[in-house]
Formats: structure tokens, C-alpha cells, sequence
């Protein structure tokens, strides 16, 4: 079950994080997960000025958005995190931790959606392609400079490595109502359903799906 969402940012939202990955101090991205050694690029540094000004800034996109929210049905969100990545830098296959602390809001996240937003345009690099492990087959995805995908945190990935230009994307990840990703899949789909109908469905089975949606929602949340 993955989401993408080609244009997350207005374009000045976009301009405004691409000054910040320029001109902000970037620190080894080993630093939060020292024992991958397969790990090779930087993130911001949380005492730059703009980490919080870039970090609030994605976070009140994501709010916004609508089908992000109906994908992701959030309970609490990660500071987003602006990450960089020049030649030659890659990050090797390797999942998500399950639990994050998050220690500026003194608790902790389950992880069960990940998510990257893209920054820079996809024609000013090579490589840097984020790449989703099913089983034995691998999907890249590299989207438009304010695109988004996000995807279920159970699934192993890696970030190809980057041959030409630099790669500036921001990573955020999201514990959601529903744990289970296929039954979060189901509840979206529903809603899809409904949304698609639009006026066209009877009012009563208008009311009869949104009923099941909402009690599988009590039932599994």
C-alpha cells in the first residue's frame, strides 16, 4: 500500500526548503543510526536555524492534505527531517526502527507508515532513487521536487546511490490508527469508493458503507 502525492508543496514552500537545505549546516547522518554501516549521507543539524522552520513547515503540509490523512489516518507524526545526499552517497537496504522516541515531545512512535519528500528536481541528479523491496522484485521511485511517497514501515528499502548533482529530500514517519496495513488498505479503499461515487450512490448505500467503514475503524483502531 503506498501513496504518492506529486505535489504536497505550494511552490513557495518548495523554494523556502531548498534555501534551507543550502544554506543550513548538515551533520553525518550515521549520527542516528550509528550500527548501519551501509548508511552514507547527512541530515540537518537539529541546532541549525532552520530545522524547526523547514520541520513545521512539512508537518503543517501533511496536516493539510487530505488524501495524506485519509491514507495515513495519523495519531502522531515525526518531525520531518531534511536529509542530503551528494556523489557517490547511498544508504543500503534496511528497515525502519518500530519504535522512535521523540524526545523534544517526551514520547515515543510506533512506526507503521514511512514517508520521503522529494526536493530537488530529478533532472539536476542521477541516482537517488528510493527503492522498495517486494520480496524479490524492487521498485524505484523518484518523484518531482515536492512530491511525496509514502509507504507501510514494515518494508525493507534503500536509497540507490547518487551519481551526478545532490539529492535534498525530507523524511518524517507516522504511527497511524490502525496498526495493520492491510486493514488500513481496506478503510482507505472504502473511503476511495465513497468518494468516487460522490452523488451518484443512493443516499442508502451511501450510509450503509460509510457505517461499515466507520465501525471496522472502531474495531480495528
Amino acid at each position: 500500500m503506498i501513496l504518492e502525492i506529486p505535489d504536497l508543496l505550494t511552490p513557495l514552500e518548495l523554494k523556502r526548503l531548498q534555501q534551507i537545505g543550502a544554506e543550513s549546516s548538515f551533520v553525518d547522518g550515521r549520527l542516528s543510526n550509528p550500527h548501519n554501516k551501509t548508511k552514507n549521507n547527512q541530515q540537518i543539524d537539529h541546532a541549525a536555524p532552520g530545522y524547526q522552520e523547514s520541520s513545521q513547515l512539512i508537518m503543517s503540509a501533511l496536516v493539510r492534505h487530505e488524501g495524506f490523512r485519509d491514507f495515513a489516518m495519523p495519531v502522531k507524526i515525526a518531525p520531518p527531517m531534511l536529509c542530503k545526499y551528494e556523489k557517490g552517497m547511498a544508504y543500503g537496504a534496511h528497515s525502519d526502527v518500530a519504535l522512535l522516541p521523540l524526545q523534544r515531545l517526551k514520547t515515543v512512535l510506533r512506526s507503521d507508515i514511512s514517508a520521503t519528500l522529494f526536493l530537488h528536481d530529478p533532472s539536476t541528479y542521477d541516482g537517488g532513487e528510493l527503492v522498495l523491496h517486494f520480496e524479490s522484485r524492487k521498485l524505484p521511485i523518484k518523484l518531482p521536487a515536492g512530491g511525496l511517497v509514502a509507504y507501510p514501515s514494515t518494508m525493507l528499502h534503500e536509497v540507490a546511490e547518487v551519481t551526478r548533482g545532490q539529492r535534498l529530500v525530507a523524511i518524517t514517519f507516522i504511527e497511524s490508527q490502525i496498526i495493520d496495513e492491510r486493514q488500513r488498505y481496506m478503510i482507505y479503499s472504502l473511503g476511495e469508493v465513497s468518494a468516487l461515487e460522490g452523488l451518484t450512490m443512493k443516499p442508502e448505500n451511501r450510509q450503509r458503507l460509510d457505517l461499515v467503514r466507520h465501525n471496522l475503524i472502531r474495531m480495528w483502531s
